[in-house]
């Protein structure tokens, strides 16, 4: 069975000179082996004409997600052949750019193999339960014809087994597909095994729901919240910029995440992670995200993204914005959507601020800087990450906070985010027409009635302290702050193959002032062995101010430290009404989050 989406166009009469044939002969090995027909003499490329050369490039990163992944190194036996199966001479030129001998030849075969054992929505996985794979990830692009039309023939290993994609099939053809060009065909992720399948409707418009893994996953019931998330975007978006979509959602072991296309996206979820309230209400965040990116990244994109480069870093300072804007909006759509109360809201508004204040990386990078460094920083963690760098998703999403209540107090909630959302949609979106730092900043005046320039130059630009608590009291809500009830050691321990290893020491702290390090493995406190599950409790018979003798291997050698414990750390924060709440207080929260002050 093959599902697939229409698109409005119509799909070439004749073959593309570029198409490529993937098939799985053996499902345990996670190889995927892919056949690339390339008919030289069609081509549009001049350099290709004088110099008698096939270029092929592998794309090193995929859009949405901003790192270099160098897929090239899953590839493997490569050759290639004329039309008459005769070798071709070929040269590998760097990491990902392979160059073929093309003289007195009408049409280049190349064959090779991509090993397939990631399960991320980035990559490709491949075993005797589904094959799913990105394009990027898999397929050769040739330079200066990335515009082409590319078709791709799926052949399937079990006859049970139904492949599933965004790409428009083309008619009376076995389980093939077309791209308008090599963008859409990265944008086109695929799904194909024995997953189960479902149709709905919203708008009148088509979408999939195709589900991998087993889970307690109930599609009965969480397709009817989805549909909800996707009419409320779409009513403020003032309608859906597709006539079909499609979800693909893997149920794995621990996997999280997303990775939002055109025309489908796909999530990653703990298998039984759709139950438990609070873990669902975390899933419905997820989807809420990668659907508004339909609009925020896919159409509406930073000039750095308006072409993609598949070769290099494609460096932007606004990711605090097309991530950090969509995860503010991932909080809020569920809730009006009906999907969750405003007290969750709220709750879930604390556990995002409660993880900004207490990242000391904030204080050191800037947001727009962390936007720029992503391709180095976000996702290359180490012990250090903590106390010099801030997520663009966490920090972003506060700034976006903040936007959002100070339009709305200025204009009594006649304007907010939203219509900057939607400025940014008529003007850039629409005609997809990147947008630079400048033109997002005076649209967002434009729409304020406000000079944002410091605003700016000290929380996007700057490392100034976020004044979160100063715009939740035009709104009637304060900051409850809850310490740990025992004294601070600046320090996070967990228990690793049977040792208490210390993970992250904080700048300045009491462990680091103590010369203690990341790495390190904690034996004692004052002579009396400790683990990682005790230590707080152990800390309970001591005072801010207390000097301990800490005992730990560090590089395998026995060193006791002195310690000067501090005093209690907050260990969340909480987002309460004030005590009475004025007129214009209870006025405001209603505008913004529908609902009054005393259902909270």
């Amino acid at each position: 069975m093959t599902e697939a989406r229409m698109l409005p166009i119509s799909p070439t009469i004749t073959a593309p000179a570029i198409q490529y044939k993937v098939s799985m002969p053996d499902l345990e090995s996670h190889l995927f082996e892919v056949s690339l027909s390339v008919r030289v003499e069609e081509l549009s490329s001049s350099l290709l004409q004088t110099s008698k050369k096939l270029d092929l490039k592998m794309p090193v990163w995929t859009p949405g997600s901003y790192l270099i992944r160098e897929y090239t190194k899953h590839l493997q036996d490569f050759c290639a052949y004329s039309e008459n199966e005769r070798l071709l001479p070929w040269q590998k030129l760097s990491k990902n750019h392979w160059q073929i001998e093309t003289l007195g030849v009408s049409e280049v075969i190349v064959q090779y193999k991509i090993f397939a054992n990631e399960l991320t929505v980035r990559t490709n996985h491949l075993d005797s339960t589904h094959g799913y794979f990105n394009g990027a990830a898999l397929f050769f692009y040739i330079p200066e014809c990335q515009k082409n039309h590319i078709r791709v023939k799926v052949i399937s290993p079990l006859p049970d087994w139904q492949i599933t994609t965004s790409l428009p099939r083309i008619p009376d053809t076995e389980n093939t597909f077309e791209a308008e060009d090599f963008d859409t065909l990265v944008d086109s992720p695929f799904e194909i095994g024995s997953h189960q399948l479902y149709q709905f409707q919203v708008q009148g418009k088509r979408h999939q729901l195709a589900i991998w893994g087993k889970g307690n996953a109930e599609p009965e019931k969480l397709i009817p919240d989805i549909q909800k998330i996707i009419a409320v975007e779409a009513e403020f978006f003032g309608g859906l910029p597709y006539e079909e979509y499609l979800f693909i959602l893997h149920s794995s072991s621990k996997g999280f995440g997303g990775l939002e296309h055109k025309f489908s996206c796909t999530l990653n979820y703990p298998r039984f992670g759709f139950r438990d309230r609070e873990k669902r209400d975390r899933f419905m965040q997820l989807v809420a995200h990668e659907f508004f990116h339909l609009w925020n990244v896919k159409r509406i994109r930073p000039k750095a993204l308006e072409v993609f480069d598949y070769e290099q870093e494609n460096y932007t300072p606004s990711l605090w914005f097309s991530e950090g804007t969509t995860s503010y909006y991932d909080l809020l759509i569920p809730l009006r959507a009906g999907i969750y109360d405003v007290q969750t809201f709220l709750k879930e508004l604390g556990k995002e601020i409660t993880l900004l204040l207490k990242t000391i990386g904030r204080k050191v990078q800037p947001v727009s800087e962390s936007s720029w460094d992503a391709w180095i920083k976000l996702y290359r963690r180490d012990t250090n990450s903590n106390n010099c760098q801030i997520s663009y998703y966490l920090k972003g999403s506060m700034i976006s906070l903040l936007l959002d209540l100070l339009i709305r107090e200025k204009h009594q909630n006649q304007r907010s985010l939203d219509d900057v959302m939607r400025q940014m949609w008529d003007k850039f979106g629409k005609p997809e027409i990147g947008f630079t730092p400048k033109q997002l900043k005076s649209v967002i005046e434009e729409v304020a009635e406000l000079d944002l320039g410091d605003f700016f130059t000290w929380y996007i630009d700057g490392v100034d302290e976020l004044p979160i608590e100063e715009y939740l009291k035009y709104f009637g809500l304060q900051l409850k702050k809850d310490n740990n009830k025992w004294p601070d050691v600046g320090m996070n321990v967990i228990s690793e193959n049977n040792k208490e290893i210390i993970k992250f020491v904080e700048n300045q702290g009491p462990a680091q002032l103590a010369g203690l390090d990341a790495g390190d493995e904690l034996l004692a406190i004052d002579g009396f062995r400790v683990n990682a599950d005790k230590l707080s409790y152990r800390l309970k018979d001591y005072q801010p101010g207390d000097v301990l003798e800490v005992t730990v291997f560090h590089q395998d050698e026995l060193i006791t430290r002195q310690l000067t414990l501090a005093h209690p750390s907050p260990s969340c924060y909480q987002v309460v009404p004030v005590k009475n709440p004025t007129a214009k207080q209870e006025k405001n929260f209603a505008g913004w989050l529908g609902t009054s002050l005393d259902s909270i």
